[in-house]
């Protein structure tokens, strides 16, 4: 019983931190967004940081937990996190939104787009300046 208290103590001080560190406060108030889909994305978030699973599948691959914990955590003492912030969520949020189609493990498919948004919004960005300095010498 006092490991499972442990355990809760720590879920509790990792969704703390999301909260805090990702101002889900703040997303969670934009009515462009589902609140229950915040929710989801952080239970997402915290299933992966507390695993102790050796392996969490990503995109049909067993990634090392340790890697994938790495992407929403930052390797300090602090556990604060390292790249993951409110754009990397809202811009999965949006892509959820302007998604028609059912996705049949929304889960999985969640899990995916938060583990691979820094690199994606990075290269969205990088190809909205591409085009603009394409569009801008004609």
């Amino acid at each position: 019983n006092l490991d499972e208290m442990d355990a809760m103590d720590e879920r509790e001080r990792y969704a703390e931190l999301i909260r805090d560190n990702l101002e889900l406060d703040i997303l969670s108030r934009d009515q462009r967004f589902d609140i229950d889909r915040v929710n989801e994305l952080v239970e997402i978030m915290l299933d992966v940081v507390c695993s102790t699973s050796p392996t969490i599948r990503i995109n049909g691959e067993d990634m090392p937990q340790q890697v994938v914990k790495s992407r929403f955590l930052k390797g300090s003492v602090k556990e604060r996190f390292r790249q993951l912030d409110s754009s990397h969520i809202e811009y999965v949020l949006q892509a959820m939104n302007d998604n028609p189609s059912e996705i049949r493990n929304i889960r999985a498919y969640l899990l995916t787009a938060l583990y691979n948004s820094t690199l994606t919004l990075d290269n969205y960005y990088s190809a909205l300046v591409n085009h603009d300095l394409y569009g801008s010498s004609n």
